[in-house]
């Protein structure tokens, strides 16, 4: 494949990489709805802290959530929203395929 197009479109096949995954999804919507804290969604999910962590990490470099930290607890929040406006899309194309 030519370089130049793997180049263009690397950052956002990056993008779709982060979110690619259940728990992030997951992530993603419950905090459509309000902050949480890591330990929080950790309950919610059943999976240790670090393994939680590890997910907000991803989320969070690739821009998509922010922490910002009280005491000391660090609580997310979505901070690129429109990235629920996909999902919409994404659950049309899965109604449409069954």
């Amino acid at each position: 494949m030519n370089q130049e197009i793997i180049k263009t479109y690397q950052l956002e096949a990056s993008v779709f990489k982060a979110m690619a995954h259940p728990i992030r999804l997951f992530i993603i919507h419950q905090l459509q709805k309000q902050k949480h804290g890591v330990q929080e969604l950790s309950n919610i999910v059943e999976i240790d802290i670090s393994t939680m962590s590890r997910h907000l990490d991803v989320l969070k470099r690739h821009k998509i959530i922010d922490g910002e930290k009280i005491n000391n607890n660090v609580f997310y929040t979505l901070k690129i929203p429109c990235v629920l406006e996909f999902m919409v899309c994404t659950n049309k194309v899965i109604n449409q395929a069954k």
